[in-house]
């Protein structure tokens, strides 16, 4: 037997002992209250009352709240064999890991907030695949397409600035690594989503966003960061930490670029959001695109289906519950 809400059976043997001194204590006061009147007095005013049946009557009582907690925590036992199909969309997120990610105008830092954002992602997702991209001036797929989301999130913890050796932004790129990460399955139940500040220093994304909107693959871009930009915080050789500077010793602002990555987005018909310190913008993505998208049959597996026997209890908590109501404490 197995307990498909395990919690409430614990709660019960929790709860168990508690019963059990709430029964003693009304016993040990109605004795004590006896004990203050004569046991002549105690026959004529009590004549009627039957010890017996109070004692069942408690049991009953007890028996319909040990009933109920066991309905509760849905017994089973029984099972039968179910095909069961997995249904959903491949979706292959891109995340800069560019130095600039490192800016603070989103807490801890753009790179860690979008970190946390994905995984909140990953908690609304059901059977679709994802897969992960990090790019600066280049891009890797760190993770190909999986419904493995523990091995996904492993892959996103290990991100950082020094994934991609190649420094600089190249959003180009990004989106070209993430049409070769698709195998040949319809593009209905594919979309790309791209991470980043938008700063691009090399080559032309327009032109591999027109690329991906010929293969009618839809990219959805999230930018990160403010408009008005902050200082990059980056650690020393020596690991202590200081603001980025240039060749000609300039510090370096980083600011949000929207009007390109709102380009991007157009040209595949897909959709721009602004991520920000309360709504980081990836579940209005997923409410409002990706889990609307189609879905397709992705792997289909065989799973034990347990029969559920908590009518069992509940109507033994009923009986228990009927049988201590009729049950009168007078004598016949």
């Amino acid at each position: 037997m197995r307990f498909a809400e395990p919690l409430y059976f614990y709660g019960l043997i929790l709860l168990l002992p508690f019963v059990g001194l709430v029964v003693m204590l009304a016993r040990r006061r109605r004795k004590k209250v006896a004990e203050f009147v004569e046991k002549e007095l105690s026959n004529v005013v009590a004549a009627n009352f039957s010890p017996e049946r109070y004692t069942w009557k408690n049991v009953f009582l007890v028996l319909t709240f040990l009933f109920s907690i066991l309905a509760l925590t849905r017994p089973q036992w029984g099972f039968e064999w179910q095909e069961v199909k997995r249904r959903g969309v491949d979706i292959l997120i891109a995340i800069d890991t560019s130095k600039s990610m490192l800016t603070e105008d989103l807490k801890p830092n753009r790179l860690e907030r979008t970190k946390l954002a994905v995984k909140d992602l990953l908690r609304k997702l059901k059977g679709d695949r994802v897969g992960l991209i990090a790019f600066a001036g280049d891009a890797f797929l760190v993770c190909p397409l999986t419904a493995d989301y523990a091995g996904f999130q492993l892959s996103l913890d290990d991100l950082s600035i020094d994934t991609v050796p190649r420094g600089g932004t190249n959003l180009g790129k990004a989106i070209e690594t993430a049409l070769g990460g698709y195998t040949d399955i319809p593009a209905q139940y594919k979309a790309v989503v791209i991470l980043t500040d938008g700063e691009n220093w090399e080559g032309d994304p327009l032109v591999w966003a027109r690329k991906a909107a010929e293969k009618k693959i839809r990219v959805y871009t999230i930018g990160i960061g403010t408009r008005e930009g902050e200082l990059i915080r980056v650690p020393d050789d020596k690991g202590e930490m200081g603001f980025l500077k240039d060749k000609e010793g300039n510090f370096i602002k980083s600011r949000l670029n929207e009007p390109l990555l709102k380009e991007i987005a157009a040209a595949t018909s897909g959709a721009y959001a602004r991520a920000s310190g309360a709504e980081f913008g990836l579940d209005y993505l997923y409410d409002n695109e990706l889990s609307r998208m189609e879905k397709r049959d992705i792997e289909s597996d065989m799973e034990k289906r347990y029969h559920d026997r908590y009518q069992i209890f509940a109507g033994l908590a009923l009986l228990c519950f009927l049988a201590q109501a009729l049950i009168l404490t007078r004598k016949s």
